[in-house]
């Protein structure tokens, strides 16, 4: 009675070790570091420039105790002594190395190589631990569904020239309804066939203004909120890939609401260079340069040619596809050994160049980078009191204009760019993909190294002292049984401190806050398995059967209890939002372990030193 196979306490011990093993990179810190990459994807980190960085730092008395460059030479990290001289440190590196590259704050790991190639890596840290930034995008979903009914504008004039129907410019009302007017019911007639075949889904209206026949074009309330649903969505693909691609650490990027987007950068605290980050995600539109023969509607925009150097470029109204439909962008050298920018087009962006691009070849087609940004703007209010809002404006400006060969379709290339770097700054663009709505910034808060540094450290005392009081009473309590549980405890902590870094989970303060919760929920099942004990001795049954009994009727009720909790966890981590989510994981995975340590671990422990002893008369519980 009260022994386990041999095979049992081995897998209990193997769990242990692996789980030991896992959780060991907890212990060793990250080291406060500055990380240096290019502005563009195509800068390479020298040496020397690494060099150049870290004696920028020996004159201020700032301890450098370590530096590297990545093994793709497109970032380097220096590591510093004392996470207080970070900021100063940021300055230094930027005012001597110049325009040209991103210098942000960044926490370098310390884990042992061999720990490192057996994949055990540190939990991650969340921005309330960690330091860094955080900011809340609005995505503009009128502007979406505005530029949707330009869209339209553009294709319905299109398909009319095409087909020579003649008809009044259009027009777009305040509520991005499309009206054209024509001389003749027949035109109008022949129009409505013709865009209805193209666009089934729009809202068809006829009416008569004076000697005009109107056509009123609207989209549906149901493909209207399709827009909205995409332009969210392809905004937050955007701003995902675009972070992710110049290496922002542990980023993270998410929807909040209907029109909101959470984007947390941990380990940079210099707002205004996260915020460049971000903004460089703009919209991209593909235009033809404005021949009057074709088009009698132009605008005027700033270019930088390599030769001629600042200019403007006149170009159509009428775009010819936006960034959204380009699937992927690399770059190359053609036949001069130039560099070039190789695009891949969805479907309905090469049906959309081809058709534009078929009867214009010798002619140069632009691409235009619409950046939205917004500035501090002093405005009298209705009490006479000066005030300050946040104006949005858009920056737009030629990127590319280069010459058609030949028609185009879903793949091509755009020559003309004045080096490799200026090729892959581009191509990164595209690849990153557009917004379909502008963005504005509505909330930016940071959290400084020293602040994330000091949660840390009461998050591990709130444990520590959680940890402490539930083991004393512990073994006031149930004595000896109370130091089995006191050992199962230790191992629930290191067995969840493994397997939320296993998963790759992010540690934040609600996060801490479930272990201090798991801790007495782990030790709950012990006390409820070491009274049950208790009431089989006070009937009279012996030790070693009162021990068996309390394990075996108490887990019915341990199950019971840590399922229903368990649930509650899953339902917190679906509807929650980022910090409830935190809360949920380690509860979550707090209980499961807790399951594993507080039953079969206590057990084993009892097993070894007491089962099966048949010279054993009391119990010291």
């Amino acid at each position: 009675m009260n022994k386990y196979p041999i095979w049992k306490y081995l897998l209990i011990l193997s769990v242990l070790a692996v789980a030991a093993i896992y959780a060991m990179p907890n212990i060793y810190p990250p080291d406060p570091a500055v990380q240096i990459s290019g502005e563009t994807s195509g800068t390479q980190i020298s040496q020397s420039t690494l060099e150049r960085a870290v004696d920028s730092l020996e004159p201020q008395g700032i301890e450098v105790i370590g530096s590297d460059v990545s093994e793709d030479g497109v970032s380097a990290l220096i590591r510093l002594a004392d996470r207080d001289h970070q900021l100063a440190a940021n300055e230094l590196i930027k005012e001597a190395l110049g325009p040209g590259y991103v210098v942000a704050l960044n926490l370098a790991p310390t884990t042992p190589q061999w720990l490192r190639d057996i994949g055990a890596q540190p939990m991650k840290l969340g921005l309330d631990l960690s330091g860094g930034v955080h900011f809340l995008l609005e995505v503009d979903i009128e502007a979406a569904v505005a530029d949707r009914a330009e869209g339209l504008a553009s294709q319905v004039r299109t398909q009319l020239l095409e087909e020579g129907i003649r008809y009044r410019t259009p027009e777009i009302t305040e509520d991005n309804h499309v009206r054209i007017g024509f001389r003749t019911d027949a035109d109008r007639s022949e129009a409505r066939t013709l865009v209805l075949e193209q666009n089934p889904d729009l809202q068809v209206a006829t009416e008569e203004e004076g000697a005009l026949y109107i056509l009123d074009l609207a989209y549906s309330e149901l493909a209207i909120r399709d827009f909205e649903e995409r332009a969210l969505t392809q905004n937050l693909t955007s701003l995902k890939n675009r972070v992710n691609e110049l290496g922002v650490a542990e980023p993270l990027v998410q929807r909040q609401g209907s029109n909101r987007i959470v984007v947390e950068l941990p380990g940079i605290q210099d707002t205004a260079e996260a915020k460049r980050i971000i903004g460089k995600t703009a919209n991209l539109e593909f235009r033809l340069e404005h021949n009057p023969n074709r088009s009698a509607f132009y605008e005027e925009f700033e270019f930088m040619d390599v030769t001629v150097g600042l200019g403007t470029a006149r170009l159509d109204r009428d775009e010819i596809l936006t960034g959204e439909l380009v699937s992927d962008a690399s770059t190359s050298f053609d036949e001069s050994g130039r560099p070039q920018v190789n695009i891949t087009l969805s479907s309905e962006g090469g049906t959309l160049m081809h058709r534009a691009t078929r009867d214009t070849v010798g002619e140069r087609m632009a691409v235009l980078f619409i950046e939205y940004k917004s500035r501090a703007v002093e405005q009298i209010n209705e009490d006479g009191e000066v005030e300050t809002i946040l104006e949005s404006y858009s920056d737009e400006k030629v990127i590319s204009l280069a010459t058609i060969q030949s028609a185009l379709g879903v793949q091509f290339r755009i020559t003309g760019a004045g080096s490799q770097a200026e090729a892959s700054e581009l191509a990164l663009l595209l690849r990153a993909g557009a917004l379909a709505a502008p963005m504005t910034f509505v909330e930016e808060r940071t959290v400084g190294p020293s602040l994330g540094a000091e949660n840390v450290a009461s998050g591990i005392k709130s444990i520590q002292i959680g940890l402490g009081l539930v083991v004393l009473f512990m073994l006031f309590y149930y004595r000896v049984f109370g130091l089995f549980a006191t050992v199962a405890l230790s191992a629930n902590l290191v067995l969840l401190t493994a397997v939320m870094s296993i998963i790759g989970a992010t540690l934040t303060l609600p996060g801490i806050a479930g272990i201090v919760l798991t801790l007495g929920m782990a030790v709950d099942a012990n006390v409820l398995i070491f009274s049950r004990i208790r009431e089989e001795l006070k009937n009279g049954a012996p030790p070693q059967s009162a021990i068996k009994s309390g394990y075996d009727l108490a887990l019915s009720t341990i199950v019971d209890a840590n399922l229903t909790t368990l649930i509650v966890a899953l339902i917190l981590y679906l509807i929650g939002s980022g910090p409830v989510q935190g809360f949920a994981v380690t509860l979550a995975v707090g209980i499961v372990t807790s399951m594993f340590t507080a039953i079969l671990g206590s057990r084993a422990l009892v097993n070894l030193t007491i089962g099966g002893r048949k010279d054993l008369k009391a119990l010291w519980i």
